[in-house]
């Protein structure tokens, strides 16, 4: 299998299950169970990625600059800042942590 054909595959697998969702009935889905479900999944699976893509390198997990961004972009969001703000703060915090540590 070359790498090409892997890419097409997986293109198709993807674009075949998002077309699929067009068969679930629209009465399965304005069920309130389900409109509950798929909000904390969505929640959840942001949780995940924010905490997998701050504390872990590789195999382990480590408390580094990204801790620092994300408790500061935490506060913003908090105190309702514009989203750029929030993102240029983050990353303001991240920088001067990764510079105080040189």
């Amino acid at each position: 299998m070359t790498l090409w054909f892997a890419i097409l595959v997986g293109a198709a697998v993807t674009y075949l299950t998002k077309l699929s969702g067009y068969a679930v009935p629209a009465r399965w889905l304005a069920n309130p169970r389900m409109t509950r479900v798929a909000g904390a999944i969505t929640v959840a699976l942001l949780s995940a990625l924010t905490v997998m893509n701050t504390f872990a390198a590789g195999a382990g997990l480590v408390l580094d600059a990204r801790l620092a961004a994300l408790v500061v972009a935490a506060l913003a969001l908090w105190a309702r800042l514009p989203f750029l703000l929030v993102v240029v703060l983050g990353a303001g915090a991240a920088g001067a942590v990764r510079w105080w540590q040189i």
